[in-house]
């Protein structure tokens, strides 16, 4: 099993869990995030001033799926979050060792 984590633009998260759920994908956590990467936030003008944004928001999408469904979750998620500029996030894909469903017990693959 892996977990794939991805950070998007807030405005895509729809577009996102639309087309995950045309694959399958039964549920994902969603957290509201800030941060920043390459851009190191922006400079933005609000009523004449100018200042500077150091953490943008952000949204992190992460969903636990068997191996076998890796690389089509990672390029739905990439088709569907990108807008082509600078911010649009990143996607990484981490080893999930154990899942235990609470409410039955289920393990593993049984408990996505």
């Amino acid at each position: 099993m892996k977990l794939v984590m991805a950070i998007i633009k807030p405005f895509k998260l729809d577009e996102v869990r639309e087309s995950l759920t045309g694959l399958g994908i039964q549920g994902l956590t969603v957290s509201e995030v800030k941060g920043f990467g390459r851009q190191k936030g922006q400079t933005e003008i609000y009523r004449g001033a100018e200042y500077s944004v150091n953490f943008l928001p952000k949204v992190k999408v992460e969903v636990v799926v068997a191996d076998d469904m890796v690389g089509q979750v990672a390029e739905q998620i990439q088709k569907s979050a990108n807008t082509g500029r600078i911010g649009d996030g990143k996607i990484f894909v981490l080893d999930v060792a154990q899942a235990v469903r609470i409410r039955t017990g289920e393990t593993d693959a049984d408990a996505l």
